[in-house]
């Protein structure tokens, strides 16, 4: 990919006409038409529509978000090096970085045709006004979003705010404080004219208010912050929560396939069975599975899809599942069954596997010997401090020897997003969820907690405790690791976790402790890795007018 500044030299002919849908917002493409003598009033809203579609690229972006955290860590022996996850020989050349910045980029730089062209080419008539500024409102918050995204991981950004129109090798970085500065502006002037309940897919009222609040809270933090700013987050999250109470609905129903469309979900990444192949190509399923066809009894076509991050959740992550927490049936599959007929043969003995039968288990708890003795002549168990990378001694006697697993790496594999019509890792047509109002409860509690009102955070951070176990008033005391543990496991695979633990100043402290690569041979360092390398290709195409973060 070129540099993500320079032009499009003609904006041709894909016109993406949206139309309203119950669950997603669906494209047609039309060839031929310029959109420069193409649009107007009538019309406009194709520009607005196409916007949203860059961000099916932009969560696909799975291991910058979740790599070298306190909860995700990599398949491999511990041992192994992985730049993204324990900051060995992490450069500036590294592809996660340069995918992330080019997915949004490519966002911010749609949403600034279309602010262009609605301010300055359209005519708009009298009848059409609220049209347009509907328009720009969805533009600005979407290129918030963008900007926001770059902001957490790279700190100061190219702010540009001008459609592209010509080849520039000049852009240089605003500071932190300036991007902060344009975010905000951009969504204090969208949230007005945004719908309270647009179209499946738009960007509402109180998703702009819950992203504002998250930018609020993060900037509460930053040397040109204030104990100020996390009063404004608290009150903007209470106003995207409004009235609306988490739990009218059970954690199971929020991921229930059928369900997507429900009033906790503020904003989400539109997918769908029908329409062209990028409706229905999500790849979420994925994200945190071993390859479960190289169990005998799973075939590649296995209702669960195939892996496609090499991650997965480090021991905290477990650990912090309790007894009573219904999340831990609705996120991992503990249990995972026989698609496909086999035969396992081992030393000890064969077991002839029909479908349904039971491949492996993944007991929450641990069992003893006996019970261990008895299922593994019928399947394989993995106990809970097996779940990593590792050969388990081989219990005598029993069909299913450890030593005949070509798995090394066995872990209970997500459950939340799974999917309906996958091909291995792609496929996939259950919506992406970007924001909900579980998570604006605990963006409020972190924000109440940092303005001293400690009454108003726990209470929103004992309601999603509530839904999720049933006990009220679960927590009577509260700091930020209590909001870093609980949005561990109500947002697994769903909050961009690294810029949460950055945010907190607890990325550092965090993977040292929790992350198994980490604490075996990570080289994380504050000095550097705070921020992400800006893209090698970039710096090299502004000719020096881009300058890199330090040490990188």
């Amino acid at each position: 990919m070129k540099s993500i500044f320079k032009i499009k030299y003609i904006i041709i002919a894909l016109a993406l006409i949206f139309t309203a849908c119950d669950d997603y917002i669906e494209e047609e493409f039309y060839g031929g038409l310029v959109v420069e003598n193409s649009i107007n009033e009538n019309n406009a809203d194709q520009l607005v529509a196409g916007v949203y579609t860059n961000l099916r690229n932009l969560y696909k972006q799975y291991n910058i978000m979740f790599s070298g955290t306190d909860m995700f860590t990599s398949q491999d022996d511990v041992r192994s090096n992985t730049a993204i996850n324990d900051y060995f020989g992490l450069t500036a050349s590294d592809g996660n970085s340069a995918n992330f910045w080019g997915a949004n980029y490519a966002l911010t730089s749609e949403a600034n045709t279309v602010i262009n062209r609605y301010e300055n080419q359209i005519s708009w008539s009298e009848a059409f006004l609220d049209d347009r500024d509907y328009g720009i409102a969805q533009a600005k918050a979407l290129r918030a979003l963008g900007f926001y995204n770059l902001a957490k991981h790279f700190g100061g950004i190219v702010l540009e705010l001008d459609e592209t129109l010509s080849i520039r090798t000049d852009y240089v970085r605003s500071t932190e404080e300036e991007t902060f500065a344009q975010i905000i502006k951009d969504l204090e002037e969208a949230i007005p004219n945004l719908l309270d309940s647009p179209q499946t897919g738009r960007f509402s009222k109180r998703a702009a208010q819950h992203l504002l609040a998250d930018v609020y809270l993060t900037k509460a933090y930053k040397s040109f912050g204030s104990t100020s700013d996390f009063t404004t987050a608290a009150s903007l999250a209470e106003q995207a929560i409004g009235s609306f109470d988490i739990r009218s609905q059970t954690y199971a129903q929020v991921f229930d396939y059928g369900n997507q469309v429900n009033p906790e979900i503020l904003f989400a990444v539109q997918y769908g069975p029908g329409g062209n192949f990028d409706d229905r190509n999500n790849s979420k399923h994925g994200i945190f599975m071993n390859p479960v066809n190289d169990y005998v009894g799973i075939g590649r076509g296995n209702p669960y899809g195939a892996n496609n991050t090499s991650l997965m959740p480090t021991p905290r992550f477990y650990e912090l599942l309790a007894d009573n927490d219904t999340r831990d049936e609705v996120t991992l599959h503990r249990v995972l069954f026989a698609d496909e007929a086999g035969e396992f043969t081992s030393p000890e003995g064969t077991d002839n596997i029909a479908v349904g039968d039971t491949i492996v288990y993944y007991p929450k708890t641990p069992i003893d010997t006996a019970e261990l003795a008895d299922k593994l002549d019928r399947y394989w168990v993995y106990q809970p401090d097996q779940y990593l990378f590792g050969l388990p001694d081989n219990i005598p006697g029993v069909v299913y020897q450890y030593s005949s697993n070509v798995l090394r790496t066995n872990f209970p594999i997500f459950k939340k997003f799974d999917d309906v019509g996958i091909d291995a890792e792609n496929g996939g047509s259950r919506d992406t969820f970007i924001f909900r109002i579980a998570e604006t409860h605990l963006i409020a509690a972190e924000a109440h907690l940092g303005a001293g009102n400690t009454t108003s955070a726990l209470n929103n951070l004992n309601i999603v405790r509530e839904r999720a176990t049933g006990v009220v008033n679960h927590y009577t005391s509260i700091d930020i690791d209590a909001i870093l543990d609980e949005r561990a496991l109500e947002l697994a695979g769903e909050e961009d976790r690294w810029a949460v633990l950055k945010r907190t100043g607890k990325l550092e402290e965090r993977v040292n402790i929790y992350n198994p690569h980490n604490v075996d041979h990570g080289t994380f360092s504050a000095n550097t890795h705070l921020v992400r390398p800006i893209p090698d290709n970039e710096v090299g195409l502004s000719e020096g007018a881009l300058k890199q973060n330090p040490n990188y």
